[in-house]
């Protein structure tokens, strides 16, 4: 009777660790958001907000195969998108590794609801492709401009178009430990025909401008609290676009904080 019951003690507790052992299955798909509050919006290190502050927000769709889709909002300066307050990026692509390599190919593109409606012909939108390289903590993505770079041709008058414009994002995220993550960034964005156009106190603009960003995060609760110092090599490249206000470069090297959310 005593080994009996030691035989059926035996298969529950070894049944019972199978289960255990056992993974949940791998959801078909999964659905995620996200939200921030940031001093600024630097877009490839140039202000959208005239260095005031943003409130971002989205959610991705993502298959088990690989393929995904996405939104991302935030505030803009309306006057620097001809009457557009409001940004919306959509995107979708493919994500899959070769080994411990990982790959990202998609497209995107950034919509300006009501854009245009302060001058006939100045609705301001972009589109690009992209295609990404991850090992480990850093990672590399190049986009290409399949459209007039966010349509620059339409406000310069005799210039050619910046169709093809591509821009480099190199990036690396690093684990320091106790919450702490340590993020570097350098892009590099080489403007199509940039020679027809100019800049603040930059008569014909240069074909490539690089932009940094050193940042420092911390989880706080399930928040990520960030610190970035961010700055472009040439500041004056872009302008904050302010109407009725002297243009200012929007490219000054400052610290943008931010608070972040996912679920």
């Amino acid at each position: 009777m005593k080994l009996k019951t030691t035989l059926i003690a035996s298969v529950l507790a070894f049944s019972g660790a199978a289960m255990a052992q056992t993974k949940a299955p791998e959801p078909d798909y999964t659905v995620s958001g996200n939200m921030s509050l940031n001093s600024d919006y630097r877009f490839r290190g140039f202000t959208q907000t005239d260095y005031g502050p943003a409130l971002q927000g989205g959610f991705d769709f993502a298959h088990k195969s690989g393929f995904y889709l996405g939104n991302w909002n935030s505030n803009v300066l309306s006057p620097l998108f001809t009457g557009a307050s409001l940004e919306m990026d959509f995107y979708g692509g493919y994500k899959g590794s070769f080994g411990d390599v990982g790959y990202d190919v998609g497209a995107i593109y950034y919509y300006y609801p009501k854009s245009g409606k302060n001058a006939p012909n100045s609705k301001i939108d972009n589109s690009e492709v992209y295609f990404g390289l991850s090992y480990g903590p850093v990672s590399g993505k190049l986009y290409y401009a399949t459209s007039d770079y966010f349509d620059l041709k339409k406000f310069t008058p005799g210039a050619r178009s910046t169709k093809g414009t591509t821009y480099l994002d190199l990036a690396g995220n690093f684990d320091l430990g106790s919450g702490f993550t340590l993020g570097a960034h350098v892009g590099i964005l080489n403007l199509k025909n940039a020679g027809d156009y100019s800049g603040l106190g930059i008569a014909r603009l240069p074909s490539s401008v690089t932009d940094y960003k050193l940042s420092i995060t911390k989880d706080v609760g399930g928040f990520g609290v960030t610190a970035a110092y961010v700055a472009a090599s040439k500041k004056g490249y872009f302008t904050t676009g302010q109407v009725g206000v002297p243009a200012e470069a929007a490219g000054k090297g400052k610290l943008v904080v931010s608070v972040a959310k996912t679920f």
